[in-house]
């Protein structure tokens, strides 16, 4: 899938508000695929799919947001793990006596139909060593900081504005004020990131800014897990 395709993100926040009983099925289900088009899980429409998934004894909906080299939010096994690589996201469904693991790809039948398509793998159990919102904020600052001051000092053609173009990655009602800020920081964080462009800069200055670059996305993509996980968390003042 595109990097910038929110289909995991919004079926994770969306689908948690549903089984927390925030919303109901069909908005949960309109606002997934407002994201990417009709989404069909195996051939199974995305709302039918949903309602056997409860009925199968479905928990929850945990968030990986993986890249080469940095699994964030898996635990195997390879199958479901390289797919989701990949992909660059994947939904972890965890149900009473197994997880599945829920991977988009482009769902095109002819010309006219554009969709989502999620793979279905079996899935290794829910990671507990992902960051808490409280921790993800405080790394996504200091990162940013950082970023920043090294930066600073690169010449050469800049990210443009992410307020123009961060698109999706909203949270659903029954998140907490502050997941609701920290998500929508690093979607535009997430934004800036797809648009840098290394065209003009020397081999030094390439070097500098790679490196700044890769912690942040690092630091958006634990940002944004925390944040749609973020529902699990005991209420606190935000």
């Amino acid at each position: 899938m595109p990097p910038e395709t929110t289909v995991c993100p919004s079926l994770v926040a969306w689908g948690n508000a549903w089984l927390a009983g925030h919303v109901g099925l069909d908005e949960a289900a309109d606002h997934v695929e407002t994201a990417g088009g009709p989404v069909v899980a195996g051939d199974v429409p995305l709302r039918k799919y949903l309602a056997n998934l409860r009925v199968g004894g479905l928990r929850e909906l945990r968030l990986a947001l993986p890249a080469p080299g940095d699994p964030l939010g898996l635990s195997g096994p390879a199958p479901f793990n390289a797919a989701a690589v990949d992909a660059g996201q994947a939904v972890i469904a965890v149900l009473d006596d197994r997880n599945l693991g829920l991977v988009p790809n482009p769902d095109l039948r002819g010309s006219s139909y554009v969709g989502v398509r999620l793979e279905v793998y079996e899935s290794g159990p829910v990671r507990h060593d992902l960051p808490s919102l409280a921790e993800a904020e405080r790394e996504l600052s200091d990162v940013m900081r950082a970023a920043t001051e090294a930066l600073a000092g690169v010449d050469g053609p800049m990210p443009g504005r992410p307020e123009r173009l961060a698109r999706g990655g909203e949270l659903a009602p029954g998140y907490p004020a502050r997941a609701h800020r920290v998500s929508t920081l690093a979607t535009r964080l997430a934004a800036v990131l797809r648009l840098a462009d290394e065209r003009g800069l020397t081999s030094g200055q390439v070097t500098v800014r790679g490196a700044a670059l890769r912690e942040l996305d690092h630091a958006v993509r634990r940002a944004l897990v925390a944040a749609h996980h973020a529902i699990f968390e005991p209420v606190r003042n935000a």
